[in-house]
């Protein structure tokens, strides 16, 4: 290859790689500079469906198939988390919605939260999770599974709980579910068997890059309106923001408790990604035609969904020093 083309695909490689390395605190940096370029979000938001395509290619192709096989030997801890992120969640969440009045008071806030709590979990879980030093792989093998569910379980609850609320019928939902990730599949199929596996784990620091370039593209299409929806209507737009937190955190905390019996550790791993929901999903599932409510709440977001893995990294290296030291302990004991 002549030496101007080495330079040309060197210069971007290491700019991916060194995006990549930035781990957490990439993560987190995306949310405020999507935020603090509105044209930008006006520009990418035609191409949103595509960003979240890309996304869940890149996550597909990198699925570690021997992790995964191991995890699929014991069944029993994955089928509980699937059962709980796609059952459990949307369930709660859609009785509290009918029982307190808020499907009929706030329509467009009831939308969110359902879509919210219908969509599977984020396909960038299990890097978060290995960036924080979690069990990735059990996130991984729950995420597969509770994604592979999602069409169907989401179609069930959009027919239980939104009725009329949802521009597109229940069975289209889930439908246009099963298309995204049918179609994500086999594009990273074909990517994995054109470079192979070990390809693609020797250039996880520039895929790394990659990926937060594409999440900022997400996150951008979003919050392009967010600067003027805080200046337009700051109490509300920070209500929004304030109930965003408090979901995500409330969903972490919930289930990092439910599941504390398997270590607190990889509890935690699993509050991660029950917290961590795949909004992009229903977007492209609904074509984003959705109320404006709606599309804040789903903007707003965004800042715990990005945040948290950064704040939440100290209580991971905790919780991990905790687990070596005990099993040090065992190990000295049983000598």
């Amino acid at each position: 290859m002549p030496s101007f083309l080495n330079t040309a695909f060197a210069l971007p490689l290491r700019a991916l790689t060194w995006l990549g390395s930035q781990g957490t605190r990439g993560v987190a940096a995306i949310v405020f500079v999507a935020a603090a370029v509105p044209p930008l979000g006006a520009l990418l938001r035609p191409y949103l469906t595509e960003a979240i395509l890309c996304l869940l290619c890149i996550s597909f192709m990198r699925v570690d198939l021997a992790a995964l096989y191991s995890h699929l030997r014991r069944p029993a801890l994955v089928a509980t988390a699937t059962a709980w992120t796609t059952i459990g969640v949307p369930l709660i969440v859609g009785l509290i919605a009918h029982a307190t009045g808020l499907t009929t008071r706030a329509p467009g806030l009831s939308l969110a939260l359902m879509l919210q709590s219908m969509a599977s979990p984020m396909m960038a879980s299990p890097a978060l999770a290995a960036l924080m030093g979690l069990d990735a792989t059990l996130v991984l093998i729950t995420l597969v599974t509770s994604t592979a569910l999602v069409p169907f379980t989401a179609s069930l609850f959009a027919g239980l709980f939104l009725g009329d609320m949802l521009s597109i019928t229940p069975l289209t939902l889930g439908l246009k579910l099963l298309g995204i990730l049918a179609a994500s599949l086999l594009a990273a199929t074909a990517i994995r068997w054109i470079f192979g596996a070990a390809a693609i784990q020797r250039h996880k620091a520039p895929i790394d890059g990659l990926n937060i370039i594409i999440l900022f593209a997400f996150a951008a299409a979003i919050m392009g309106d967010v600067v003027s929806d805080l200046l337009a209507q700051p109490v509300f737009t920070i209500s929004l923001a304030a109930l965003s937190f408090a979901i995500y955190f409330a969903l972490l905390a919930i289930t990092t408790l439910l599941f504390r019996r398997i270590g607190y550790e990889r509890a935690l791993a699993l509050g991660l990604m029950v917290s961590q929901r795949n909004l992009g999903l229903m977007l492209a599932a609904t074509a984003g035609v959705l109320p404006p409510t709606t599309w804040l709440y789903f903007a707003m977001t965004q800042f715990p969904i990005h945040l948290a893995p950064y704040m939440l990294t100290p209580i991971a290296r905790r919780l991990r020093a905790r687990g070596d030291t005990s099993a040090a302990t065992a190990a000295g004991s049983t000598n």
